[in-house]
């Protein structure tokens, strides 16, 4: 059911109508892309991106070298830290070892308990 000032609209007179319909200019269809033209923009395409792969793996490859002399430098200091370690441990068995020593030396000056 149309509203009665929609269907008033329709049959009014032209000569009291407010506004002009002006049609959309008519496009014309895009032609088909020519197969041979396509081709070459798809392999332009690939071998730009072909370009910006290279140019990542180059990147990931200078990082994993980076990486690489980083936990190479790691693995040295770890092995002096080891090595420093035990020198301490043996220092500290002597020490132990002497100390002993002079408790029981001590030891044996010490008048015996009543």
């Amino acid at each position: 059911m149309t509203p009665p000032h929609f269907s008033e609209t329709l049959t009014a007179d032209p000569a009291t109508r407010t506004a002009v319909l002006i049609p959309f200019p008519a496009r014309p269809k895009p032609a088909a892309p020519d197969p041979r033209e396509r081709l070459t923009l798809a392999l332009a395409s690939l071998n730009t991106a072909l370009s910006d792969q290279r140019s990542a793996v180059a990147g990931w490859r200078d990082v994993l070298g980076e990486l690489k002399a980083t936990t190479e430098g790691l693995d040295d200091s770890l092995q002096r830290y080891r090595a420093n370690l035990r020198a301490l441990g043996h220092s500290v068995s002597s020490l132990r070892t002497k100390a002993k020593a002079l408790e029981a030396w001590a030891d044996g000056l010490a008048p015996p308990a009543p």
